[in-house]
């Protein structure tokens, strides 16, 4: 077990942490645990039609349990991701991976609503923090000048994953059931998460006095998060405009097999497959605009939050319309729209974690991408099924999805407010000391 903590002091913005090869191999494992996040995560999506069949369940209840894991997520976040700033990231991420997969594993054992629900808040306690401490561990690993890039590869992930739990949900409940799907996607998690221990780790950078006092417990984290959103608007309107963005995303990808197989009729082993292939092209999008936001903000950084603004908007035309009056252009061609419009709503994905990494200080950093955590968890990948469902349940389901693109809006107007104090903000945290640690503590975590 390799558990050698690098001094994160002795690297610059242009270096590697502990070489390439290190790097490389910490990315690949970090990615591998995000791609098993999310296919636990959403796995449950493509089995819907199966448990409404068969339970009965309203769309608030199915909706509820996909937002339930976001919720516990956003109430995990913070305290998980303290303890990694101060202790380890790869301990910490090891220990999550195993919780969450064996959480999972569970969900195939449960023969009531109740206990399926408090099952998958166990996944969501799992997960709690993942993103926040890989997205810190991937920063700290590779050159600043490589981070934009490799974090909305890394959160893309995310999508990859959502589109593998979907398909494998659909394609193993059509042949074993619906209730085996938990137990063929969780065994891979559990095996991850023993190898992960053989990433490097890095030494955390000494604090000043006053986030030493704020790292010292939730509540002392707690009253300093809120400070920090008072201090830093650009903080602030980003963890806004993701959550906003994220409720659109959330509730399209939750809700996409359940739309094929009503209003087109789609069995649901085929609706699994259709609606992954929508999923697919935002992790395609993903990629694409987080590169175009690294490229647009190259010359000028407030660039790269008025391009994410910009695109926010074009997703919001875009699905309305799609699924408002794509209906117009034949089952195929709704899809295609509807396709185009993921492909577009996925913008912000790796760049708003990038944003939140410069404007906050480098020993806080898994700390401070948790505040984005906890407003993307709470307010976005949370609200965006339930509030889906309870829509459905009164209007339709195709009716609810046209409606809920409208937070687009909401999010381009948050980073457009968060363009106007981001460099400042990033001037800020860039002037943060980076001392190395006291002896004792280096000798206590090597």
């Amino acid at each position: 077990m390799n558990t050698h903590a690098i001094p994160a002091a002795r690297t610059g913005a242009q270096d590697y942490l502990a070489g390439k090869g290190a790097a490389w191999f910490a990315y690949a494992m970090t990615v591998a645990l995000m791609l098993m996040d999310y296919i636990d995560r959403q796995v449950i999506v493509s089995l819907f039609p199966y448990m409404k069949n068969e339970w009965g369940l309203s769309d608030v209840q199915l909706g509820s349990l996909v937002s339930v894991v976001s919720v516990t997520v956003a109430l995990g976040a913070l305290p998980v991701a303290l303890f990694a700033d101060r202790v380890s990231r790869v301990r910490s991420i090891a220990a999550m991976a195993a919780v969450w997969s064996a959480a999972t594993l569970s969900c195939m054992f449960m023969r009531s609503y109740g206990a399926l629900l408090a099952a998958r808040s166990l996944v969501g306690l799992g997960e709690a923090g993942y993103g926040s401490v890989g997205a810190a561990l991937i920063a700290s690993h590779f050159p600043e000048r490589m981070r934009g890039a490799l974090l909305a590869g890394f959160f893309a992930c995310a999508s990859v994953g959502s589109v593998l739990g979907v398909v494998l949900g659909g394609a193993i409940a059509a042949h074993w059931g619906w209730k085996a799907a938990f137990g063929v996607v969780g065994v891979p998690g559990l095996v991850l998460a023993a190898l992960y221990l053989l990433v490097r780790d890095y030494r955390t950078v000494r604090l000043t006095p006053v986030l030493t006092q704020a790292t010292r417990s939730s509540a002392h984290a707690a009253r300093h998060v809120t400070q920090s959103l008072t201090r830093s608007r650009t903080l602030l309107w980003v963890c806004i405009g993701g959550a906003a963005q994220l409720v659109v995303v959330s509730a399209v990808w939750s809700w996409m097999p359940s739309f094929l197989n009503r209003v087109h009729g789609v069995a649901p082993e085929q609706a699994a497959r259709q609606a992954a292939l929508v999923v697919l092209c935002g992790a395609l999008g993903s990629v694409v605009w987080g590169a175009v936001a690294d490229r647009a903000g190259k010359r000028r950084p407030v660039a790269r939050l008025q391009a994410m603004a910009l695109m926010c908007v074009a997703s919001l035309a875009v699905l309305s319309f799609a699924f408002g009056a794509g209906a117009g252009f034949g089952a195929q061609g709704q899809l295609a729209l509807i396709a185009l419009g993921s492909f577009l709503m996925t913008c912000t994905v790796g760049p708003v974690a990038a944003i939140v990494i410069d404007v906050v200080h480098p020993g806080v950093r898994a700390t401070g991408s948790s505040v984005l955590a906890l407003f993307q968890n709470l307010f976005g990948l949370a609200l965006g099924p339930v509030l889906a469902g309870t829509v459905s349940d009164l209007w339709g389901l195709q009716a609810a999805l046209a409606c809920i693109p409208c937070f687009a809006l909401a999010a381009a107007a948050a980073f457009l407010a968060a363009a106007r104090t981001y460099v400042e903000d990033m001037g800020r945290a860039s002037e943060a000391p980076a001392a190395p640690l006291p002896h004792a503590l280096r000798t206590a975590q090597a």
